[in-house]
């Protein structure tokens, strides 16, 4: 249940803070389509709206979920319970989260709800025995492809 009203306002340090955590922990790398691929140069307003691209592995096939719409259904503090609980199958780096000072997960969820819903949301999980509609990245690599 979302507690919490769409944020209208965001203050320049909270958003400055917020620009800075997303892009060295890497949201944008996987859950802003084309985002490596551009080097970043991505427009703020299609950040962290997740990615069809799926990454397989021995777990399956994930994909990085629509934050956009993900945050639209918390208060920001389960979001704060959700990042210190939570272990997301690979390859999300769910233990970063939990490194995470409190003020900087704060920011990220007030700039996310600032940003407001967007976007379709991801691709479904796929179990390992069955094969992903979507294109998708063999992850982690098999040592033939790597060489």
């Amino acid at each position: 249940m979302n507690t919490a009203g769409p944020a209208k306002s965001l203050d320049k340090k909270a958003e400055d803070r917020a620009h800075y955590v997303i892009k060295i922990a890497g949201c944008n790398d996987c859950h802003t389509t084309g985002y490596a691929e551009a080097a970043g140069k991505i427009p703020e307003q299609d950040w962290l709206k997740g990615d069809a691209i799926g990454w397989r592995g021995p777990w399956g096939t994930t994909y990085a979920s629509n934050l956009r719409l993900y945050m639209q259904n918390l208060s920001e503090d389960q979001w704060i319970k959700v990042s210190r609980s939570v272990e997301f199958r690979p390859p999300m780096p769910w233990f970063v989260l939990r490194e995470m000072h409190e003020q900087d997960l704060r920011a990220i969820y007030r700039f996310i709800r600032y940003l407001g819903p967007a976007g379709e949301p991801a691709p479904a999980y796929v179990p390992p025995d069955q094969e992903p509609k979507q294109p998708f990245i063999l992850f982690p690599s098999a040592p033939e492809a790597s060489q």
